[in-house]
């Protein structure tokens, strides 16, 4: 372990369990409701995946933080630790989101020369944490036209915004990331290619939150993601 390491796992857990805090004093304070608190500790965490890859000099203690956390978020979604973002209806998802990024950053991410695939699972996740994020405030807000799969409703409006949120993060993440600083061993891509990718990234995204039941999107949406970006990013 090196000090870099060393200072991203310190980092780590003071930036998660200060978000937490912090959202949960918030919200309370506010009156925010939990499903808007739930995805404002969604998107901060997804986020974190940037400070990750920033941080570590190993990957393989850049991984530890998220997957601890999947025993943690399991502990408090059973206690209900957090009332903000666990109450007894809702569903693990919190535990699939730690899962989902524990294995794209496990399989795709290297460090220390090789091949490097981090960049996909980065657009992954970011699909995950700005598409679904968005797809869920927008429709509780406006959703309107709303259809329903497998006992689960969603709306056009939230899947729109889900589409748009996706497509942006995903050809961010894609133009910014291979061949930088945080993917040297990344390839970068074409314009034609990077649309192509992202554009195909965006419809299989958007289908995956449209069909998945609840909290499930959290698995589904990344790792559907990050499998049709492999063999395009």
């Amino acid at each position: 372990m090196t000090t870099g390491d060393a200072i991203g796992l310190g980092l780590s857990y003071v930036y998660a369990f200060g978000m937490l805090l912090a959202v949960e004093a918030v919200g309370k304070r506010l009156g925010w409701r939990q499903e808007v608190s739930r995805k404002i500790i969604h998107i901060g965490a997804g986020m974190w995946v940037w400070g990750l890859v920033a941080l570590f000099d190993h990957w393989a203690w850049g991984v530890v933080p998220f997957a601890t956390f999947i025993v943690l978020n399991y502990l408090f979604w059973r206690q209900q630790t957090f009332s903000t973002m666990d109450s007894e209806r809702s569903s693990p998802g919190t535990v699939y989101f730690a899962v989902s990024i524990t294995l794209l950053l496990l399989l795709l991410w290297r460090t220390g020369g090789g091949t490097d695939r981090v960049a996909v699972a980065l657009a992954a996740i970011m699909a995950m944490t700005w598409g679904d994020a968005l797809a869920s405030l927008v429709g509780m807000r406006w959703g309107k036209r709303e259809y329903t799969f497998w006992g689960h409703t969603r709306s056009l409006e939230g899947s729109a915004a889900m589409a748009g949120g996706t497509f942006a993060a995903v050809l961010a993440t894609l133009w910014l990331v291979p061949g930088s600083p945080l993917s040297p061993a990344g390839i970068p891509l074409g314009g034609e290619s990077m649309l192509m990718a992202t554009a195909a990234a965006t419809v299989v995204a958007t289908g995956a939150e449209a069909v998945s039941p609840a909290g499930t999107d959290n698995l589904t949406v990344p790792l559907a993601t990050a499998a049709v970006l492999l063999p395009l990013a």
